[in-house]
């Protein structure tokens, strides 16, 4: 009988909305898609585990990783120093995917963020964020075109290029990828926290990973979409979830 690889355990952080008069919490398909096609389980996190924090630590006990998600919602302003209304807001998921990625820093839990949740992991580690990058005139259009399918939008829109010796080069080398590019928001600074992994043409930040972390890496645009269609994609998430493997084995030699 052949063994299988053993297939870790991924919270995956939920967002709220609304589904009629119900409010809910959902994930999009393509994200549990991408995780179990890269040999992993995904678990979902509701923004309650926040309430109590026995149930948190023993949710994050049972886990081997954490994927923050993209959304349609923005962060809060007030995480980093701004003020005033945003649109589209989830507070609940706020609150959680902070205080994950400082769970994830403390147990050294790999972490992957995409979109939001590397927009996320910037705020987390003392970066801040440009609102309407459109209206800075610094950059180059990153929107999505909303009037293509779903497959033109989710199409190569620019390149990036991976920093030297970070650990995005690492998994997929140094040379220029070409990336997907839906989104609004974007890094206006990165914080004293995290590192520089990629950059766009036009010197946009398009990811970053934590300091004094084996595997907590946030990028801007969209792995999950087709991951396995796409070598970039499918090495982001095969590292990932080699590291998840790796940490789950390191639980294993802990109970001995």
């Amino acid at each position: 009988m052949v063994k299988t690889a053993y297939r870790p355990l991924i919270g995956v952080v939920m967002c709220r909305q609304q589904l009629g008069p119900h409010p809910a919490m959902t994930l999009q398909q393509k994200y549990l898609d991408a995780l179990l096609a890269a040999g992993a389980l995904p678990f979902p996190l509701a923004h309650g585990l926040v309430e109590d924090e026995q149930n948190l630590t023993q949710a994050l006990t049972m886990l081997d990783g954490l994927l923050l998600t993209g959304s349609y919602s923005n962060m809060e302003p007030h995480h980093y120093g701004e003020s005033g209304d945003e649109p589209h807001t989830d507070p609940g998921r706020d609150r959680l995917s902070l205080q994950l990625i400082a769970a994830a820093q403390a147990r050294q839990l790999p972490l992957l963020g995409i979109c939001r949740g590397f927009q996320e992991m910037v705020v987390a580690s003392g970066g801040r964020l440009h609102r309407r990058l459109h209206e800075t005139g610094l950059f180059e259009e990153h929107r999505e075109d909303k009037t293509l399918t779903l497959e033109q939008q989710y199409g190569p829109a620019h390149n990036i290029i991976p920093s030297d010796g970070g650990l995005l080069s690492r998994l997929v080398g140094s040379e220029a990828q070409q990336v997907n590019s839906l989104h609004m928001q974007g890094t206006k600074q990165v914080g004293e926290g995290a590192r520089v992994e990629a950059t766009a043409p036009d010197g946009l930040v398009e990811a970053i990973s934590l300091l004094d972390h084996p595997f907590a890496l946030g990028v801007q645009w969209h792995p999950e979409w087709q991951s396995r269609n796409n070598p970039l994609s499918r090495a982001l998430f095969d590292g990932f979830i080699a590291a998840c493997r790796r940490y789950h084995a390191g639980k294993g030699k802990d109970r001995r």
